[in-house]
């Protein structure tokens, strides 16, 4: 039905202020059969933007592969769930704050930890972990200092407050993020299998009550429009960005989770983005029904707010719950022990529409399926470049291409892309809750106790975040799948079996063919991975137009990984233990300096990455896993930035013992030079120690995946020998630079 609209230039005026496009302006008009009124066109703005609806990333996220035989909850709900044994359900997510952390780095990051935790508890669960994946410009620029520390501080004011550990993690520095910072996070939760709680609305006559927090104006056109549109240069936004109170919130999860153990919710639903128009519109379509809504009955914060305000605030500490009536007495009576504010603001309805009144007058009138199923889909239209890295400036130059063997282990060691994150974590609680048995620089992933109440099991958690920008940059298909393989060799090295993945992909303005290129590729290539180490998908997060006036930031797909290992007790650990063990490289790793960190330091940027064979990989992780499950291995640790002879190093300081290694098999076997050997970077390698008789049983079972004998451990110093190279540091030394670089960048 063709519907006019009149008044064009009012409407589409406002239309566009809200980031809407004509034609979906006019879309919206047909779908109501007339004009919206300033209330309804607030709430499709939201529901519309990129953040809600993921209108040019939906298709393509179809790609991913998300079933696997112990998924109990995957994309769509609040979280992903995955079956972990003994009537228990591990529940994750990765989110992005990026665009409020830029604004206002603080509580940016602050409230990107609080919407993170409010995911997990929506689904009934726990939350008993955090992970954060952060990224900076330039370190030595003031704008860099003031986002880094004030983030910092967000992250551990609001985690450390609440009482859940911040176990892990990751911060890179890289100028494409100079502007437009990178703030992820994710959280773990555990939760009674039969007790998980969905977020469809259900039930005609049953009431909405709104839990928590009173609604203010922070936050109004916050998350939803940051993360839909450009930063620009001098824009006001800070208010913007929402406040976050992690005391209101740690009342908000113990109320939460005692009403889901006692049976008393039909449905749970965090508000995040949008506030009070996706949390109510999600519900109502999840549930096939309508839902009415009285915003005259929300607490407010401060007066006078206007209906459309009410509707879109993002103020946090904010949950939606389905209540039926006979237990509504029972709810309330469970919030004022906890102090948590319930109040009844609507009903569950046969209409298929979300009404807005105020009091008894009408404020909007919308179908559900308009808001959440009929918003505009694109097609993405990628374009490879003829150069890749156009869009981005070569790094600056800190280190001669002819600098000396021990020089560039000194600079890649000090380096902040490779130096100890000492600085960041020692500012997080990574201990509270007392199930961390792993916690940072001790191993490559992070292990968890697996219990929750009753249940008490020498099984464990284990979790890692990682991602690499620069390398996705340079090869959008295979870096996303280097992604993906990194944080399962995370897992390995500490015994753990990958069960289920979730990912933020954060990229530039989609709408540009070069960036919808990478995003196309790097989910490619995610998928593929994904398969090949059959690790389903369970949810995520879509973060695009990261990108100022200086350009866009690096496409950087963060992916977050959850395993399990059978005993706690044999988690694995990054350090050398004991001199006289056999040093090994297990893998199918073919170092290559392009988009290394020492082509960084030496100011190249290249084109291309060296192409790997999954399948070979997903056979050398089987073997580390087992091996350290055994306790074959007393360490293992994967080869990542600064290559084998960081992390040499690192094992090396981790442990106090030093090494003596020859990688001249290495060389021979990948067909490179010494410096290559030493410094060249790629999936698929692990470094393990330990007695050289199970390590020597250990390369029969590797003649696939590639195992090299290398040395062994012992002394005080690090001796690495290869082709036409040589270099060497005492463990003392090496730790100096390792451990305090980035105190004494800072400082």
């Amino acid at each position: 039905m063709s519907v006019a609209v009149e008044d064009t230039s009012r409407l589409f005026s406002e239309a566009r202020a809200l980031g809407l496009t004509d034609d979906e302006t006019r879309r919206i008009v047909e779908l109501l059969g007339r004009e919206p009124n300033a209330v309804e066109l607030a709430v499709f703005s939201l529901l519309w933007s990129e953040h809600c609806a993921y209108k040019h990333s939906k298709k393509l996220l179809r790609k991913l592969p998300t079933e696997g035989e112990r998924v109990l909850m995957g994309p769509g709900e609040n979280a992903g769930a995955i079956d972990v044994g003994d009537g228990l359900a591990v529940v994750f997510k990765v989110e992005s704050h990026n665009h409020p952390s830029a604004v206002e780095p603080f509580q940016g990051a602050a409230t990107g930890v609080g919407g993170i935790l409010r995911d997990i508890f929506a689904l009934g669960a726990r939350p008993v972990a955090v992970l954060d994946s952060l990224r900076f410009g330039d370190l030595d620029t003031p704008r860099t200092r003031f986002l880094l520390e004030r983030v910092v501080a967000g992250i551990g004011a609001y985690g450390n407050s609440i009482g859940v550990p911040t176990v892990g993690g990751e911060v890179v520095f890289e100028p494409p993020y100079e502007q437009n910072c990178l703030v992820n996070a994710m959280c773990v939760g555990l939760a009674p299998a039969e007790r998980l709680i969905r977020s469809a609305a259900a039930g005609p006559g049953n009431v909405i009550v709104l839990l928590g927090a009173r609604t203010g104006r922070d936050g109004i056109g916050g998350a939803s429009v940051l993360a839909s549109a450009e930063l620009e240069e001098g824009d006001a936004k800070r208010p913007t960005v929402q406040i976050g109170d992690p005391f209101e919130e740690s009342k908000l999860i113990e109320c939460c989770l005692e009403l889901v153990d006692s049976e008393l919710l039909v449905s749970l639903q965090d508000l995040g983005a949008a506030g009070l128009s996706s949390s109510t519109s999600e519900m109502a379509s999840k549930g096939g029904v309508g839902i009415d809504l009285d915003v005259s009955k929300v607490p407010l914060r401060e007066p006078g707010m206007e209906p459309f305000e009410i509707m879109i605030s993002e103020s946090q500490e904010r949950m939606l719950c389905v209540v039926e009536p006979r237990q509504l007495d029972a709810v309330l009576a469970v919030c004022r022990r906890w102090e948590t504010r319930a109040t009844p603001i609507g009903e569950v309805t046969d209409s298929g529409r979300l009404r807005v009144f105020d009091g008894d007058a009408p404020a909007g009138d919308m179908p559900v399926t308009a808001l959440v199923d009929e918003c505009p889909l694109y097609d993405l239209d990628p374009q490879e470049p003829v150069d890749r890295l156009a869009a981005f400036a070569a790094p600056k130059a800190r280190l001669a291409p002819d600098a000396s063997h021990d020089d560039v282990l000194r600079a890649l060691l000090g380096s902040e892309n490779v130096a100890s994150r000492r600085w960041v974590f020692e500012q997080y609680d990574s201990l509270v809750g007392s199930r961390t048995v792993r916690r940072p620089q001790q191993a490559d992933a992070a292990v968890l106790r697996l219990a929750l109440g009753d249940v008490r099991t020498d099984r464990a958690l284990a979790v890692s975040i990682d991602g690499n920008g620069r390398r996705v940059a340079h090869d959008p298909y295979i870096g996303a799948a280097e992604a993906v393989a990194e944080c399962a060799a995370n897992l390995a090295c500490v015994g753990a079996e990958p069960l289920g993945l979730t990912n933020c992909l954060n990229f530039g303005n989609p709408e540009k063919p070069h960036v919808a290129w990478q995003l196309t590729r790097a989910v490619e290539g995610m998928a593929a991975a994904c398969r090949a180490l059959d690790v389903p998908v369970v949810g995520g997060n879509v973060s695009l137009y990261n990108e100022g006036p200086e350009g866009p930031i690096y496409p950087t797909p963060v992916v977050g990984m959850v395993g399990e290992l059978p005993d706690a007790a044999r988690a694995g650990r990054v350090g050398f233990a004991e001199p006289g063990d056999m040093v090994a490289l297990l893998g199918p790793f073919t170092p290559s300096l392009r988009g290394s960190e020492l082509a960084r330091l030496e100011g190249r940027l290249g084109d291309g990455l060296e192409p790997f064979d999954l399948g070979d990989v997903r056979e050398a992780l089987d073997l580390v896993r087992e091996a350290v499950r055994t306790g074959a291995v007393r360490s293992a640790h994967d080869v990542s930035e600064g290559g084998l002879a960081c992390t040499v190093a690192e094992c090396a300081i981790a442990g106090g013992v030093g090494a003596t290694l020859d990688l001249e098999p290495l060389a021979r076997r990948a067909g490179v030079d010494g410096r290559t050997a030493l410094f060249g970077e790629g999936p698929g390698g692990i470094l393990v120690s330990g007695p050289r008789e199970t390590l020597l049983d250990l390369s029969t079972k590797a003649a696939h995946a590639g195992f090299l004998a290398l040395g062994q451990v012992g002394g005080s110093t690090i001796d690495l020998a290869a082709p036409a190279a040589r270099l060497g540091i005492s463990v003392e030394d090496a730790g100096d630079l390792f451990d305090f670089a980035l105190a004494n960048r800072l400082s």
